[in-house]
């Protein structure tokens, strides 16, 4: 029929109805290519393309890492005793807390869990000032997540309590006051720090120097006892004895109430680099004093009563502390390591290389606070302001019990487990931090979990399994005849008798996951796929 048409010829009325229908066909064989790739973009799966993946996994930035620490995820209502605090005076602790939080550059480097996340809430903190409790309470709640933790492998965390001593002092040297309270020398180093500056790590090495460039460790305390540093210059005051000084250094600060009648107070600005061992974990260990009745009250007592046997003891702990004196009066509380006075009863001093300072921590169980022998309720929102070289651990604090006496006895029997719970600001999204784990491998399809069905070995394959090392002892023995009786065929070696038993058991099977199951998507491009089949036949 072409021919007869082409035989025919074209006249200006069959071309009237022959060009459009042969521009048509030109468009479509132009455009066959992408109307079949959108037809296949249809069908596709969304599922079906395998995500690349890069060996190994990435480092992933994790929502929240705090080194040998476990923690859980807790409801408001599950916290024991939230509802019993006073929220109010934690809410103004942390008020106090937000103005060095507020202070620093954004964008300050903070390799620590929480970050710089504390911003967005001492922002609101700051712009209201609360007047009741209840009103306190809704800003932790809706600012805050509660997080149960604790040291890998520990149930619960552990406190202890420290004070302000007041000591009796002097200015100068004389008969009653002449033990030196030192500020920090001129001759002491710390890596990548200048000898001036205003904060010193309370870890790692120290040194001094010797001649132009040679470093050494520092002096210990027996080598300052003796007299190392004395006559430089670097006295504060004078106090009594020895033991005053270092509960003195214990507690990081003191206030030293002068034979004049006037005040001065101190607080802690460096130490020599030597590591610090508990005294009264030595009196323990020598069965001095048992670990029931182990309080600052009763290592007082004794280095009272033994006092050559004091000199050793204090001398086996070889940290010695260096004070700076503070421009505080008699009302004000000792400033901890952020900056800011304390406050009795709701600031903490914790591990500042895991935490930063600012953060909530409720704590909550049973302490000896009326007596050291009845415990407590204790349920209290404390805020981490301080730390300590003894302070180590994610869940480890020393409470602050203000100063005096009676803030001593406290923090002395204090030395018990309590229950941990870290506030972590909201500002923390672990959903979209997420997104960055790697997925895990695609299940098998369930055309090869049918090719490779996971069997249950038989009872034959069992016994065969229990009978290989008696079949490898009897072809052990076999090789032992023949080597005898060179007559005798030579039977095949124990290793390779074993080896016939071995490929006659049946191997247990291998566990295979769960097959994939089948899509809706799936089906669709099956039919796709069938139908391109049958049209090109």
């Amino acid at each position: 029929m072409v021919r007869e048409i082409w035989k025919r010829g074209f006249t200006a009325r069959s071309l009237r109805y022959w060009t459009p229908a042969l521009a048509l066909s030109v468009a479509a064989v132009a455009l066959a290519p992408y109307a079949a790739e959108a037809v296949r973009a249809r069908h596709r799966s969304p599922t079906s393309a395998a995500p690349v993946r890069h060996l190994p996994y990435p480092q992933l930035d994790w929502p929240l890492e705090i080194a040998n620490s476990q923690y859980a995820p807790l409801q408001w209502s599950e916290v024991p005793g939230w509802n019993d605090d006073d929220q109010l005076a934690a809410y103004r602790t942390f008020r106090a807390s937000c103005k060095p939080i507020a202070a620093k550059p954004d964008g300050a480097a903070e390799d620590k869990a929480l970050g710089d996340s504390l911003r967005d809430p001492c922002r609101d903190a700051r712009a209201a000032d609360l007047a009741d409790n209840a009103a306190a309470r809704t800003f932790f709640e809706r600012h805050f997540e509660p997080l149960k933790i604790s040291k890998l492998g520990d149930a619960d965390g552990f406190v202890t309590g420290y004070y302000e001593p007041i000591i009796e002092g002097s200015r100068t040297q004389n008969e009653v006051y002449n033990v030196p309270v030192y500020r920090r020398p001129s001759n002491l180093f710390v890596r990548g720090f200048k000898q001036d500056a205003t904060s010193l790590p309370n870890k790692g090495p120290v040194y001094r120097k010797i001649g132009r460039r040679k470093l050494v460790p520092y002096y210990d305390r027996a080598e300052i006892e003796d007299g190392a540093i004395e006559g430089r210059g670097l006295e504060i005051a004078w106090l009594r004895n020895q033991t005053d000084l270092l509960f003195a250094q214990i507690q990081g600060s003191a206030r030293i109430s002068l034979d004049d009648g006037s005040t001065v107070r101190i607080n802690y600005d460096a130490y020599n680099g030597h590591p610090y061992t508990p005294v009264g974990r030595i009196l323990i260990e020598r069965g001095i004093i048992p670990r029931e009745q182990m309080s600052m009250q009763r290592i007082r007592e004794w280095m009272e009563q033994n006092p050559n046997g004091a000199d050793d003891l204090r001398r086996m702990n070889r940290s010695y502390i260096f004070f700076r004196e503070v421009q505080l009066s008699e009302k004000d509380e000792a400033v901890g390591a952020q900056g800011i006075p304390l406050t009795p009863g709701r600031s903490i001093a914790v591990d500042k290389s895991l935490h930063v300072y600012g953060t909530p921590f409720f704590i909550t169980g049973e302490l000896p606070i009326d007596s050291e022998k009845t415990k407590n309720p204790f349920h209290r929102l404390m805020i981490a302001q301080d730390t300590g070289s003894a302070i180590v651990g994610p869940a480890r604090a020393d409470l602050y019990f203000g100063a005096g006496h009676e803030a001593g006895k406290v923090s002395g029997r204090l030395k018990h487990s309590i229950q941990f719970v870290m506030l972590v600001p909201r500002s923390l999204d672990p959903v979209a931090r997420g997104r960055k784990m790697p997925l895990p491998d695609a299940r098998p399809s369930e055309k090869i979990a049918k090719l490779f069905p996971q069997l249950p070995p038989t009872d034959a394959a069992k016994d065969a399994v229990k009978d290989l090392p008696k079949a490898q002892d009897q072809a052990s023995t076999a090789a032992a005849v023949a080597a005898k009786d060179t007559k005798a065929p030579a039977p095949t070696t124990g290793t390779s008798a074993a080896t016939t038993v071995a490929q006659n058991v049946v191997a247990p099977p291998v566990p295979l996951p769960e097959a994939r199951p089948r899509l809706e998507s799936d089906r669709n491009l099956r039919r796709l796929r069938y139908g391109r089949r049958t049209r090109h036949r």
